[in-house]
């Protein structure tokens, strides 16, 4: 079967942060020569973050240079507010992205949360449907798999899909299988990532930490084949080197969570920085580039390993 590849900016992370004069016209270089056919671009600061700038010549400039190697283009960004997704549909629309990618940054009383999402997204369907955008809520450490299909069923809209995280369910303790299965009749895209689970006393507080796809304990062949069966043929490669989360406290595992095991095993340390980084400020800028570069390449060849052994292929495969 067919895959399409794209690769997520979150994935270089620190090179944006840290590296000299790399933008998003080196991570485009990058992702091309790695054989992605497209990119996703998070435009989640006042500053559109990996984009650089607001201007309308950065954006211009950018979608012009992936026409040229013909690779298409997602865009994030975070909160749900009316004002701001019209803000960022337009953005979309100038780049030529088909999907903004979004979450909620409500907070308190799950069931409010739910309406209050709902609400903001009911008001934007018409402008993302006369733009060809689709808008897909993502699954970001704040609603289980059958909350966020509420929303969904709340809004009501073709152009309202899901953005399945991988890892993201773990969050909230819910078992990333589980919540696959209740959103998967409305993914239309996903963020492949690798996760570990960390002792609260080895971080301070139960956490969910990030590390090289492969490297981790995600069931990922498992997530990739029932996505593959269900028709998926996109797939998002998201580095996490280096980014952690900690439980909310109060938090109580979910039916079929019990932590040390399966995809809720704990890490043992001493911890390897190649592997899970939890104290960024221990690292040298130059040192965080340089480990982030080494988890990308082991990350990159095991996303596409499982791809091959799940039976999909594509323009990735050498």
């Amino acid at each position: 079967m067919i895959v399409e590849t794209s690769i997520h900016s979150f994935s270089l992370w620190y090179h944006f942060a840290n590296k000299v004069d790399f933008d998003a016209i080196d991570f485009t270089d990058l992702a091309r020569s790695m054989g992605y056919q497209g990119i996703s671009l998070s435009l989640n600061d006042i500053n559109y973050r990996h984009l650089g700038g607001r201007g309308d010549d950065r954006m211009d400039r950018l979608s012009r240079h992936l026409k040229s190697y013909e690779m298409k283009l997602e865009v994030d960004t975070s909160n749900t507010t009316p004002v701001h997704m019209s803000e960022m549909l337009k953005v979309a629309n100038r780049m030529g992205a088909t999907s903004l990618r979004t979450y909620t940054h409500y907070r308190g009383d799950v069931d409010q949360m739910i309406k209050k999402t709902a609400l903001d997204l009911k008001e934007v369907m018409d402008e993302a449907s006369g733009l060809g955008i689709i808008i897909v809520l993502e699954n970001h450490e704040d609603f289980t798999g059958p909350e966020l299909v509420k929303i969904i069923e709340l809004v009501n809209h073709p152009n309202l899909k899901i953005l399945y995280d991988y890892g993201n369910s773990q969050m909230v303790l819910e078992d990333p299988m589980t919540a696959l299965e209740a959103v998967l009749p409305h993914v239309y895209s996903v963020h492949f990532k690798d996760h570990v689970m960390i002792r609260a006393e080895d971080a301070g507080q139960l956490t969910v930490a990030g590390v090289p796809v492969g490297e981790g304990f995600l069931p990922l062949s498992d997530l990739t084949r029932r996505l593959l069966f269900q028709g998926l043929r996109r797939f998002t490669f998201e580095n996490v080197w280096a980014y952690s989360a900690p439980i909310q406290k109060g938090r109580m595992p979910l039916k079929g969570v019990y932590l040390g095991t399966g995809a809720f095993k704990y890490l043992d340390p001493p911890f390897d920085p190649k592997r899970v980084v939890l104290g960024k400020s221990e690292f040298s800028s130059g040192r965080l580039i340089e480990l982030e570069s080494g988890a990308l390449q082991r990350g990159h060849a095991s996303f596409h390993k499982v791809l091959k052994n799940c039976g999909a292929t594509g323009d990735w495969v050498k």
